[in-house]
């Protein structure tokens, strides 16, 4: 394993399936993290794995959406590793799940607490993680979004709604603080499954993932997000902003 991100520090925000592969694979890569999330017992369980193999890591406890314990997570990694390199932000609610419910049929507490977490969530991320960026001399923003912010689901559509204001918050990001060299990338997956996924979904939905994908042969992986923030993260990938990496299998393509 090449230690791309080693020397830096990084804000995983949110742990469970594919949190808990980033924490793991940037601290493989070499760098110090903090996972927050706000299931701490998830988000320390996931620490000891990475301090057991050899790693650095931290857990604090982490409500994405609420902008003090936001800004508490962005002091410890301050405070315990002099400075703050990266932040990949991804947390989201998945209470949009109605599959019957299109716009005249969703809940309007549905859709506001759909955009408090996922939209508001991750603009009050972006706001306390940018000074220390800027202090550091640069720095990288990862966003996680969906496959569904692309795309045209005929449900679902607060969250669809959400990850855009993402993507155009990612590329507010990119645009107006490129000169200070902070970068900032969003990946779009479309079904990423881990194990606590697998127990919870029919098997003819992950077949139906499949089919909707040009890769046949299986869905997504946390590894597969992971692999691509370690790049986005990285010296390597310092050239690279302002771009919504579809990593979905070919289920969506655009220009």
């Amino acid at each position: 394993m090449q230690k791309r991100l080693e020397g830096k520090s990084i804000l995983v925000a949110g742990a469970g399936g594919i949190g808990s592969a980033l924490a793991q694979r940037y601290a493989l890569e070499g760098a110090s993290v903090v996972l927050g999330d706000i299931d701490l017992p998830s988000a320390r369980a996931t620490v000891d794995a990475i301090v057991q193999a050899g790693g650095e890591a931290c857990a604090v406890e982490l409500d994405g959406a609420q902008e003090e314990s936001i800004r508490a997570a962005v002091a410890t990694a301050c405070d315990r590793y002099g400075g703050l390199d990266g932040l990949h932000a991804n947390f989201a609610t998945l209470i949009d799940c109605d599959p019957q419910a299109g716009v005249l049929e969703l809940p309007m507490e549905v859709y506001d607490e759909t955009m408090r977490v996922n939209a508001r969530g991750f603009f009050l991320c972006t706001r306390a993680v940018l000074p220390a960026l800027i202090e550091r001399g640069g720095g990288s923003i990862v966003y996680t979004s969906s496959a569904a912010g692309n795309g045209g689901p005929i449900t679902q559509s607060a969250y669809a709604m959400s990850k855009s204001a993402g993507h155009a918050l990612m590329r507010h990001v990119a645009a107006r603080y490129g000169a200070m060299d902070v970068r900032a990338n969003t990946i779009a997956p479309a079904m990423t499954l881990h194990p606590r996924l697998e127990a919870q979904i029919p098997a003819t939905f992950i077949e139906w993932a499949k089919s909707a994908a040009k890769i046949k042969s299986r869905v997504g992986r946390p590894d597969d997000i992971a692999a691509m923030g370690a790049l986005l993260l990285s010296d390597e990938g310092s050239y690279i902003t302002g771009q919504v990496i579809s990593i979905d299998g070919g289920t969506t393509m655009r220009p």
